[in-house]
Formats: structure tokens, C-alpha cells, sequence
């Protein structure tokens, strides 16, 4: 890498990106952002009990576009496609980040007992192995306990951000007796001021620590 970092923003859906450019301009102001919209990926797994072969395919496809596109940083956006993002990382010599896994390793610091609020109930299966696979590596007994908050990402794609925060906020007294909570989604993240007005614990959000995971990344592959 010389230079500026070009980092190459993978999304499956639209209400994921002003969450993740909002924490570039905090984080890493200075790395050039590409978006790679695919919002078929979202329709298509929401349909599916488990990630398919060939939407998972096309999720990788995705990311070797971004890596020949000259990226030297990828960030998946979406928390449903986490082995797809796993295979593709596993293929590319630059650094593919996984949208979950950094709030995952702040929340466990704080205990084990770790509440999560979704919207869309696809991603949570995967999330939970993703979070039993960060919590082994790290030697944890922790225990995620997940919420599904349904109906609130339907308001926020039809531009309702305020009804969203509000049903993901009323929810959390629910998870007040975890050690931390976790919003699953990008676009959940939207909702933590409201979030945190409810409860006393920690409340972590996926856009923040994976900016910051993948800036440390991508220096270190410098």
C-alpha cells in the first residue's frame, strides 16, 4: 500500500451504509471508501433457513471484484453472509474484515453474559456461531442471548429511522442484566443513543470496531 488506504465497502443492503461512513468520518477520515451494493443478497437470504451455496458464491464473487478493483481493504457490511465472508477471506491477500467479530471481542472483555438486539432474523444463527467461535478462541464460557426486533428494519428501509430506534430501544430493558449488549446489524446501530438511555450496561455497535479493526489491518499489511 502507498499512499492513501483504499478500502472497499461490501453491502447487501442500503440502510448499511450511512451507519459505516459515519464511522469512517470518526475513525479513519482519510481512507478512500468504494461501495459494492448488492441489496438481491438480502431479499435472496431472507428466503433461505441456511446460507446457500450459490448466494455465498456470489458473495465471494463480490469481494474478488473488490480486491481486483485495487482494494487494499475490505469491510462486509452485512452480518448474514459470515462463512461466505470467511471463504473469501481465506482467498485474498489483503485484509477482509467481518462486520461482527471486533464488537464481539468488546463485548466478551466485559463478561460473559452478552445480550444481542436484531432486525433481521436470517443473520442471528450465523452470528451465534461466529460469536461461540470468538468466545472459544478466547477461552470464554460466554453466553449470547438474542433478541429479534421484528418489523423495526422494515420502517428504517422505508425511511423511519425514528420508529426503528425506537422498538430496538424498547426491547433492550430485556438484555439489562447481561454484562454488555451487542447491536447485530449495522443499520441496528442507528438506535444506540436510544438504546443506552434504557439500560446501564455497555452497548457496543459493529460499524466503530470494525473501522477500527480493519484500519489496525490494514496497517499492520502495510
Amino acid at each position: 500500500m502507498t499512499g492513501t488506504a483504499r478500502i472497499v465497502l461490501i453491502h447487501a443492503t442500503p440502510v448499511a451504509m450511512a451507519p459505516v461512513h459515519d464511522a469512517f468520518a470518526r475513525e479513519w477520515p482519510e481512507a478512500e471508501l468504494t461501495n459494492l451494493l448488492d441489496d438481491g443478497l438480502t431479499t435472496e437470504r431472507a428466503r433461505q433457513t441456511e446460507l446457500a451455496e450459490e448466494l455465498t458464491e456470489r458473495f465471494v464473487d463480490l469481494v474478488r471484484y473488490a480486491y481486483r478493483t485495487g482494494a487494499d481493504g475490505i469491510l462486509a457490511t452485512c452480518s448474514a453472509f459470515g462463512p461466505a465472508i470467511d471463504r473469501a477471506a481465506a482467498l485474498l491477500p489483503v485484509p477482509v474484515v467481518k462486520p461482527n467479530e471486533a464488537m464481539f471481542r468488546a463485548a466478551l472483555a466485559r463478561g460473559t453474559d452478552v445480550g444481542m438486539l436484531a432486525t433481521f432474523a436470517p443473520s442471528v444463527p450465523t452470528m451465534e456461531d461466529e460469536f461461540a467461535a470468538e468466545a472459544e478462541r478466547l477461552g470464554s464460557p460466554a453466553k449470547l442471548r438474542s433478541i429479534v426486533v421484528d418489523s423495526a428494519i422494515e420502517l428504517l428501509r422505508a425511511g423511519d429511522a425514528g420508529s426503528h430506534n425506537r422498538l430496538v430501544a424498547e426491547q433492550a430493558p430485556r438484555l439489562s442484566g447481561c454484562d454488555a449488549i451487542v447491536l447485530a446489524h449495522f443499520s441496528t446501530s442507528q438506535a444506540v443513543e436510544r438504546v443506552r438511555a434504557r439500560v446501564g450496561v455497555p452497548v457496543y455497535t459493529a460499524p466503530q470496531t470494525a473501522v477500527l479493526a480493519l484500519k489496525e489491518a490494514v496497517h499492520a499489511a502495510a
